[in-house]
C-alpha cells in the first residue's frame, strides 16, 4: 500500500517519500494535514474511492509513525462505518507492506482538496475530544461526490463497500 505524501505534509512530517510504484489505485491513498478548529490533524484520502477519514490533533509522537498513525485510523474509521473486521483485515492484507511515496497524481490530488473542502464545510461534526472522527467521517463520506476510480457520481461510502466485497477487485 502507498501513502502519498502531500508537499505540505512533507514539511510538517519532515521526511522526503520516495516515489511512488503501485499502479493500481485500489491500495494507494493521499494523505495531507490540515487545520481543525486550530489542531493540526491528519487527512487520509482513498485514491481510488475517495473514502476519507480525519484523525483529530495527533500529538507529535504518532506524527512521527505516518503508517502506524493511518493504520490505526484506517481501521478505526472502517470499524465505525460497519465494516467488518474481516473485510478491513482482507483489504490491509490484500494491500500489503506500507510504502511512503509522492501523492499519485493531480486529478487524485484534486479530488483530496474536494473531501478537504467537505471536512471544513461539515464542521460541526467534528468531536473534538477523541482523535477519531466517526460522525465527521461518515457525513464527508455520504455526500454524493466524483472519484479517479470510477464515473458519475456515488457516495465514497459505497464506493469503499464495493471494494472491501471484492467487486472492483480484478
Amino acid at each position: 500500500m502507498e501513502l502519498g505524501l502531500t508537499f505540505p505534509l512533507q514539511r510538517f512530517v519532515r521526511q522526503k517519500p520516495l516515489c511512488g510504484i503501485e499502479p493500481d489505485r485500489l491500495f494507494c491513498w493521499d494523505l495531507h494535514v490540515i487545520r481543525l478548529r486550530g489542531q493540526s490533524c491528519l487527512l487520509a484520502v482513498h485514491c481510488h474511492s475517495r473514502y476519507a477519514f480525519v484523525r483529530y490533533a495527533p500529538p507529535p509522537r504518532l506524527w512521527a509513525d505516518l503508517p502506524a498513525l493511518f493504520s490505526q485510523g484506517l481501521c478505526q474509521s472502517l470499524s465505525a462505518a460497519g465494516f467488518a473486521p474481516g473485510q478491513i483485515a482482507g483489504y490491509l492484507a490484500q494491500a500489503g507492506q506500507i510504502a511512503l511515496t509522492r501523492t499519485h497524481g493531480r486529478r487524485e490530488v484534486a479530488f483530496l482538496n474536494r473531501a478537504w473542502e467537505d471536512v471544513l464545510a461539515l464542521d460541526l461534526c467534528l468531536d473534538p475530544g477523541r482523535p477519531d472522527q466517526p460522525l465527521l467521517d461518515h457525513a464527508v463520506n455520504s455526500r454524493p461526490s466524483r472519484c479517479a476510480g470510477a464515473d458519475g457520481v456515488g457516495t465514497a461510502l459505497a464506493r469503499m463497500a464495493g471494494l472491501l466485497r471484492g467487486e472492483q477487485r480484478g
